[in-house]
């Protein structure tokens, strides 16, 4: 059997099995359920303050206000895109296709605040998407649980987000690699990707709209290596242009896919799974599967990046998915015919 047909037989026989139930839960679990829903490695929906903000400040004041006047004048890392689309592929100045990085820009809570208002109000201002998705452990990072805390953007708002979830810890029998804060609105969307994490993803405010595939449908996501490039502000308009990065940075992997939601974006042979989480709720999304993310208006979430145990099969599965096929480039003027011959569509 090639592997192309292997894979699609692998992602059917998943679909069997499982197809697109995604439970719910009206309750956070035990340490011990939770364990059990990795071990199945599904995505759950968890209602009932899973987080534990009973103990902190009440998410329900995560108002503007609270959000300004907590953070005062300290600046904080934005990014800023023509199209609101960070970390996605875009078409570059020389016709090429890249993937973008975006503008990241300094302001305060209460700047980014506003520019999202306007947003909403229909200014033209600014058409410009502003997005805090700057990750990496921006409220906790790693070194936080180690006893050597890196200074964050966001250390007021700390007091009122719990550093880790003890379900989850627990179960786990580790810390969160990294806490992070997100707040952005409907212009703000994330291309599909998928992440070496158990993610824990709570939403605050608004609503987070997800399109999920199983690690075993990334075959038809269609992989591709584009080159790097990043938007940065022209000196003499204050535009935003795409500046391809030096030859040596090297390609980055990230699927040709757009828009999973779009007719005929995906093969007749994915079952994608859409997810509705709403403020107060969380989303459990297992290591591994692919989701890309809307949101409806101003929303604020948090998200929880547990490491993925790299004993046993699941890590050892995840890789083979992605590399039993070699990964084209995206620009087909770099195309060869044994690249072509390797694709999956």
């Amino acid at each position: 059997m090639q592997s192309s047909q292997a894979l699609k037989w692998l992602s059917e026989e998943y679909f069997d099995l499982n197809g697109f139930h995604v439970d719910v839960l009206e309750k956070p679990p035990t340490p011990l359920e939770f364990s059990r829903l990795v071990h199945i490695s599904r995505p759950v929906l968890i209602k009932g303050d899973p987080v534990g903000f009973k103990a902190a400040p009440n998410p329900g004041l995560w108002t503007d206000e609270y959000l300004a006047e907590t953070m005062g004048s300290r600046s904080i890392s934005v990014a800023v895109t023509p199209n609101g689309r960070a970390d996605a592929i875009t078409t570059g100045p020389d016709e090429k296709l890249y993937f973008a990085e975006p503008c990241v820009e300094s302001m305060t809570m209460s700047d980014l605040l506003a520019k999202l208002s306007d947003h909403k109000r229909g200014s033209s201002e600014n058409s410009e998407t502003y997005y805090l998705q700057s990750q990496n452990g921006n409220l906790y990072s790693s070194r936080f649980f180690e006893g050597m805390d890196d200074p964050s953007e966001f250390e007021p708002l700390r007091r009122g987000v719990p550093s880790e979830i003890s379900w989850c810890s627990q179960a786990l029998d580790r810390t969160p690699d990294a806490v992070n804060i997100w707040i952005g609105d409907e212009k703000s969307v994330t291309s599909i990707h998928s992440d070496p994490y158990e993610n824990v993803y709570t939403v605050i405010r608004g609503e987070k709209h997800f399109t999920l595939l199983p690690p075993t449908e990334g075959w038809c996501l269609k992989e591709r290596t584009y080159p790097h490039a990043t938007y940065v502000r022209n000196i003499d308009t204050c535009q935003l242009r795409l500046e391809p990065s030096p030859k040596e940075v090297a390609p980055v992997r990230w699927s040709s896919v757009a828009d999973p939601q779009l007719p005929g974006s995906l093969s007749d042979k994915a079952h994608p799974i859409h997810v509705v989480v709403k403020s107060g709720e969380t989303l459990y999304l297992p290591a591994g599967w692919w989701h890309h993310v809307q949101q409806s208006g101003k929303t604020i979430a948090l998200n929880y990046w547990y490491d993925i145990e790299m004993r046993g099969m699941a890590w050892v599965l995840l890789s083979f998915l992605r590399n039993v096929k070699e990964v084209p480039s995206g620009n087909e003027d770099d195309m060869d015919t044994k690249d072509q011959e390797n694709t999956i569509d």
